[in-house]
């Protein structure tokens, strides 16, 4: 199963403009997505989807996604407003009002998180959403299941992105996925980066943005005292591949531009390839 990804697309944040830069962006992502080969089972959007929360963003968005070929899952962040958000996408389940649900695949199953706190910048899981998901890891306990949420329950190491590991929806999180080894892996963005780690024994991958992203910088950060860092940049948009492969996932991160070429498979390079193909066991 091949799952591809984008996040934080952010788009309204120029909201006047129909030539957005971030809608440009936004294109640009999709485009490089439906290009690939093989092509991915679906498409997962996870959060800050747009930039204010705003009815229009939300229908430019429809209206952006409605070129993908394949289903697309969305999940919220904290950018994202639920009302505006369920008007123009009313076939998005929701549960006790938060925008959780579930997708069951032969091989995979997804869990959808809402850890959107209006107001807030980062994550939440009250007790509501916290029960939803124990009910439904205790109806399979043995089928390989995905989380996907906005909000990555870790420490970043960028200072003024981080979550604190004694967040309450952190502890509330880790305590409703403890005891569920077939957990196999979350999907996050929020943090404009790529980044690959682990979270209570599992896997956890955080995809970069498609509008611009976070500069890397893990020095300490005074809230008092402007130090000059750079905080946003302009790198080519982001883009993410989860591959599962029956036993694990495998994260795959990708850029959406032209990529300089220095060699294709020809002759020249098959002795190569099939030399390595014999290296593998029968």
């Amino acid at each position: 199963m091949l799952m591809a990804q984008i996040t934080d697309i952010h788009l309204g944040f120029d909201p006047d403009n129909p030539a957005e830069f971030n809608r440009k962006r936004l294109d640009q992502a999709i485009k490089t997505i439906c290009d690939m080969k093989p092509q991915p089972d679906f498409l997962l959007a996870t959060g800050d989807l747009v930039d204010r929360g705003d009815q229009e963003s939300y229908r430019r968005l429809e209206s952006a996604l409605s070129a993908v070929p394949f289903p697309v899952y969305m999940c919220l962040g904290n950018h994202d407003l639920r009302a505006p958000f369920s008007r123009q996408f009313p076939d998005v389940p929701t549960v006790d009002g938060f925008v959780q649900y579930e997708v069951d695949t032969p091989e995979l199953r997804l869990l959808f998180l809402d850890t959107l706190e209006e107001g807030r910048h980062g994550g939440a899981f009250c007790e509501v959403r916290a029960r939803w998901l124990a009910d439904r890891l205790a109806e399979n306990k043995d089928k390989p299941t995905i989380l996907i949420l906005h909000h990555p329950p870790v420490e970043s190491g960028i200072d003024w992105m981080n979550t604190h590991p004694d967040e309450p929806w952190v502890s509330r999180l880790a305590d409703t996925v403890a005891g569920h080894p077939n957990v196999k892996g979350m999907i996050t963005g929020h943090l404009h980066r790529n980044i690959s780690t682990w979270w209570r024994d599992i896997s956890l991958a955080i995809c970069a943005s498609t509008a611009p992203q976070v500069a890397l910088d893990l020095n300490p950060i005074d809230p008092d005292h402007p130090d000059g860092r750079n905080m946003i940049v302009a790198d080519p948009p982001s883009i993410a591949l989860h591959y599962w492969n029956g036993r694990q996932l495998i994260s795959h991160f990708e850029t959406a531009e032209e990529h300089v070429l220095l060699a294709r498979y020809d002759e020249n390079l098959q002795p190569l390839v099939r030399a390595l193909l014999a290296e593998r066991p029968e």
